[in-house]
């Protein structure tokens, strides 16, 4: 979408070649507290003891999990499965200035904010509606660190707006930088603009009047665009549901979801042409995944090439059943029970 200079490429940037609610997801957030590698964050879930009743139970539900009889069988499933895009999680320097930005320039509302001194961290969810019905932020204040390196792998989130152009004025009158005017996406009709966040990360304004989910998209840079699409296809159950080549730019994106775009969150990936690596920096942390088997999801991305970094289970102190993955390019997804998310959120 957006254009760029032909020696660019959608989204290129300088690159190196790399060698909930309530004390629900403790992952993105405890996981984002002490070290600041995103690929190297422990996972801090310390708060509760396991106890023996969860340590019966987490051995029930193993137990339970069904083995499938070949690969078509798996991705029948996980095609069959009720996901959603629940939230996505990152890392900023200063939480109450960045859910003024968001709130006043973009129009998100707090839904939800929480401190957690026993780990030294702060986090926030703000969106356009609740978090049972609508994709989310969830924002992490790691006490004492200001300023993170979001990296050349993330590209974007992408708001939808009534209009772009008050939007791109409100967020001028209210500071914030703005790093493409308003005007026609090249080669298409659709009215865009980009602007920064108190932190640097990118908002792609796009003009979609009337939208059910503003919050629309998380563009992530991928090394090979076929591998990933294949992945997020089978392991994942998503839908490839476009796919735009712009030679003069030098890239490539496709659209992933489980449902369109005009009413659904999506992951944008994107490749740059000759680019099959990049540095991913310890800002941006992982998208939440909703499903109603973690440990059938754990085992369907299994058999399609994708490495499962937490077994699946229920987290420690609480009954919310996680499982968390990489996929090719290392991006970190983090699916979570159905039921157990809408309980946390009563």
């Amino acid at each position: 979408m957006r254009a760029l200079p032909a020696t660019a490429g959608r989204g290129a940037v300088a690159c190196a070649a790399a060698p909930v609610p309530r004390r629900s997801l403790l992952l993105s957030t405890a996981a984002a507290g002490a070290a600041l590698n995103a690929e190297q964050l422990p996972l801090r879930l310390t708060r509760g003891a396991t106890g023996a009743a969860a340590k019966t139970r987490a051995s029930m539900d193993a137990a339970q999990a069904a083995t499938f009889t070949s690969t078509d069988d798996a991705l029948t499933w996980a095609k069959k499965d009720n996901r959603r895009l629940l939230h996505v999680v990152y890392r900023v320097g200063d939480l109450d200035k960045t859910i003024k930005f968001y709130t006043e320039c973009l129009g998100m509302k707090l839904l939800r904010k929480r401190d957690i001194p026993e780990e030294k961290y702060t986090n926030a969810f703000l969106g356009y509606g609740p978090e049972d019905s609508h994709f989310v932020v969830e924002l992490t204040y790691n006490y004492g660190v200001d300023k993170y390196d979001i990296g050349a792998g993330f590209g974007h989130f992408g708001v939808g707006v009534d209009d772009v152009a008050k939007t791109v004025e409100l967020v001028r009158a209210k500071g914030g930088k703005v790093t493409r005017e308003p005007g026609p996406v090249k080669g298409g009709k659709t009215v865009i603009a980009f602007v920064e966040d108190p932190d640097g990360y990118k908002f792609e304004i796009l003009e979609r009047p009337g939208t059910p989910e503003p919050l629309c998209q998380v563009m992530l840079r991928v090394g090979d665009l076929d591998r990933a699409i294949s992945f997020y296809e089978k392991a994942c159950g998503m839908e490839l549901l476009r796919k735009i080549d712009n030679p003069e730019y030098k890239y490539t994106l496709a659209m992933m979801g489980y449902g369109p775009e005009e009413k659904n969150a999506v992951l944008e990936l994107t490749y740059n042409y000759g680019v099959t690596e990049y540095a991913k920096g310890n800002a941006y942390a992982q998208i939440a995944i909703g499903t109603d088997d973690v440990y059938k999801t754990a085992e369907v991305v299994k058999l399609f090439g994708g490495q499962v970094v937490r077994e699946p289970g229920p987290l420690p102190g609480i009954s919310t059943k996680i499982t968390s993955i990489l996929d090719p390019d290392g991006w970190k997804s983090v699916f979570v029970d159905n039921i157990d998310f809408a309980k946390e959120l009563e």
